[in-house]
């Protein structure tokens, strides 16, 4: 079988950033609002009373500490609490795409190829900004590449499934070199409004480039040993806004947003991952000894830190688990790319790694990964 390896990879990271401080003070500042909005009918029990947020609940409950945000305006300013940014027209590029054109660029470098050689482009994310025409196409016309391209959504675990698309494409002879991007514009689905969930993404994008071994000239790439990928469904993470919503007369303000059942996730989905991992690991005759690296999902610490320690039998070290939603929160499918993006210092030629996301769906994909 074509052995098949990740030959580069690239990050774009926006401007524009928001500590746990900031988030917090603009929320109880609605807070207070909303309060004094409806004072009558919180007193009369009608309705209940809003709590504050605080920086060290939410580091607690995540490891969050700050979020990179495309468009900062309106996020902080308690009579808004969303981004505010102008409608970009039909001859403009969408937000996504622009993204995904500067991640491509780094990986394209790191990987020592050209758009040229591009011959299928993945935008797999878990959010798109239009249905149609799809987002990877008009990327593939602003770099220059050939071939065909289409977009996908697999919630958080989008990443890994686009790549074990793009791995099954050149095996299968109808891709040579395939770029995945993972354009991560979430900041508009967080209800900013809501204590439990407006401090969990952040926007950012990831780009890697699938290509066989065979035609690799890159110093810094991963063979794909093995993958394996398990959907399961669940309510329990959801966004419902569809092009339905203009047809009912009763409009759900919740819609566009994010919402999720933290507490069943956690229980119910990470004894999948791990499942999914071990299974993996153990049909590539992998052991716990034999990794170096944990490339994992960046939704939770105390999640990481859980399925780290089901598939090394103990506590992780910080470089053997690597986190960076202290800085970055949940940047959906693209959180275990960061990882895998910034986290390759001391990795030698054959040395094993686990690259995993995981989320809504359920969906789990786990790729086994060598160093070349």
């Amino acid at each position: 079988m074509q052995q098949v390896v990740i030959s580069g990879s690239g990050l774009f990271t926006p401007q524009h950033s928001i500590s746990n401080d900031e988030l917090v003070a603009s929320f109880n500042q609605y807070v207070d609002q909303f309060n004094a909005e409806h004072a009558a009918q919180i007193a009369a029990g009608e309705l209940e009373a809003l709590e504050y947020s605080s920086s060290e609940f939410i580091e607690k409950a995540s490891g969050i500490k700050a979020r990179h945000v495309l468009y900062k305006d309106g996020i902080l300013d308690p009579e808004v609490m969303h981004p505010v940014f102008r409608k970009r027209g039909e001859d403009e590029l969408p937000e996504m795409v622009e993204m995904a054109l500067q991640a491509a660029t780094q990986a394209l470098a790191q990987a020592n190829k050209t758009p040229a050689d591009i011959d299928l482009i993945i935008c797999a994310a878990s959010n798109m900004q239009r249905p149609y025409p799809a987002l990877s196409v008009e990327l593939q016309q602003a770099l220059g590449a050939g071939g065909y391209a289409f977009d996908m959504n697999v919630a958080c675990s989008s990443a890994t499934f686009a790549i074990s698309n793009a791995v099954n494409a050149i095996r299968g002879g109808t891709a040579k070199v395939v770029l995945v991007v993972n354009p991560e514009f979430a900041s508009p689905q967080v209800d900013y409004r809501s204590r439990d969930s407006h401090f969990i993404f952040g926007d950012v994008c990831t780009a890697t480039i699938i290509e066989a071994e065979s035609s690799c000239t890159s110093r810094q790439a991963f063979r794909i040993l093995g993958m394996r990928l398990k959907t399961t469904f669940s309510n329990n993470i959801r966004c419902d806004i569809g092009y339905t919503e203009h047809c009912f007369s009763e409009q759900d303000p919740k819609a566009p947003f994010f919402k999720q059942q933290g507490r069943k996730v956690f229980k119910e989905l990470l004894p999948i991952v791990a499942e999914v991992i071990l299974d993996e690991m153990a049909a590539q005759q992998v052991t716990a000894d034999d990794l170096k690296r944990l490339w994992l999902h960046q939704a939770n610490i105390n999640m990481n830190i859980f399925a780290a320690k089901k598939i090394l039998g103990r506590d992780p070290l910080p470089e053997e688990a690597p986190l960076v939603l202290d800085t970055y929160a949940n940047t959906a499918s693209a959180g275990s790319i960061i990882a895998f993006h910034k986290y390759q210092q001391g990795l030698q030629s054959g040395d094993k790694a686990i690259l995993c996301s995981f989320g809504a769906g359920y969906s789990v994909g786990c790729l086994v990964l060598e160093k070349c």
